[in-house]
């Protein structure tokens, strides 16, 4: 046995010593003996990994061959046997099998049917030139055509979906605050009359107390408001799996509250510009529309 070889079976010897068993963690020491053994391993088969990839024909993919040789190496040292073979002759196997799946791999032109072709395999880290005459990477040269469409897509799905959010909420906040005013207005009207005494003001119409019964009623038509408008303007739930009556009625609330979202979006400052400026309900929803919206409010709403 050679200094070489003995000093192989030595360094497999010892990071096998220090790999933990199934399911145990490897302590810190344990992992510093195993990657030094390792480089150490690397080190003394470093002729024969350097003359494998020339053997193979990978000199212009060096780097990617010779982490495929680091593999190969940690694959023979998991598989190997003392009693079977030695690991010299064992990790040649190993190298050899990583080093002609990457030639499979990456020279597609040596197969048959790219032969036919003349088929030709170029690195994308190769030089190349660009129309100036310039040399650049050929990596930089690839342009996906559709790249701009689909971020514009994406983009304009998210502000549509983001201000139909807003608008919405908008318009709920305009339900619950118009209803609790006329919930004031009934209690106010429900209470009986007293005379003011002398020096003091009457009761505002917020003091009233307001019939939780009645407001639970209020935040229940809400909800119920809320759902049919997403289920109209979100298109989250198909027509088709809708009942006729329920389908009818948000179809209904949808139309009706869609004059109201147009109203409450050109009082939105972030709305209130000159393209809003005069439009109706179905000016601004096909707007929105328009600007990359799944469903628009005309639509639905119509």
């Amino acid at each position: 046995m050679s200094k070489i070889t003995a000093a192989l079976e030595d360094a497999v010897a010892l990071v096998i010593a220090n790999t933990p068993a199934e399911g145990a963690p490897q302590t810190n020491r344990q992992r510093v003996h195993a990657d030094r053994a390792f480089a150490t391993i690397l080190k003394l088969i470093a002729p024969r990994i350097r003359h494998f990839i020339r053997q193979y024909g990978l000199t212009q993919h060096w780097d990617d061959a010779e982490q495929c040789c680091a593999i190969g190496v940690h694959r023979a040292i998991q598989a190997y046997d003392p009693a079977k073979a030695q690991f010299t002759t064992f990790v040649n196997w190993q190298l050899r099998g990583e080093l002609q799946g990457l030639r499979f791999r990456v020279m597609t032109d040596q197969r048959p049917s790219a032969r036919k072709v003349s088929a030709v395999t170029v690195s994308l880290s190769a030089p190349a030139r660009n129309t100036d005459g310039e040399d650049v990477a050929m990596e930089s040269l690839l342009v996906d055509e559709e790249a701009l469409d689909r971020t514009e897509s994406a983009a304009a799905a998210y502000l549509a979906d983001k201000t139909r959010t807003v608008l919405i909420t908008q318009y709920l906040d305009h339900l619950r605050s118009t209803g609790m005013e006329q919930l004031r207005r009934r209690a106010r009207a429900a209470e009986p009359r007293r005379a003011a005494l002398p020096g003091q003001p009457r009761l505002r119409s917020a003091l009233y107390p307001i019939d939780p019964a009645e407001l639970a009623a209020l935040e229940e038509k809400i909800a119920e408001h809320r759902d049919a408008i997403e289920r109209r303007l979100g298109g989250s739930v198909r027509e088709e799996s809708e009942d006729a009556v329920i389908r009818e009625r948000s179809r209904q609330l949808a139309k009706r509250a869609a004059g109201t979202i147009a109203d409450l979006a050109r009082a939105m400052p972030s709305f209130a510009d000159e393209a809003c400026a005069g439009m109706g309900a179905g000016a601004i929803t096909s707007r929105w529309r328009r600007a990359g919206g799944a469903t628009g409010l005309a639509d639905h709403a119509g």
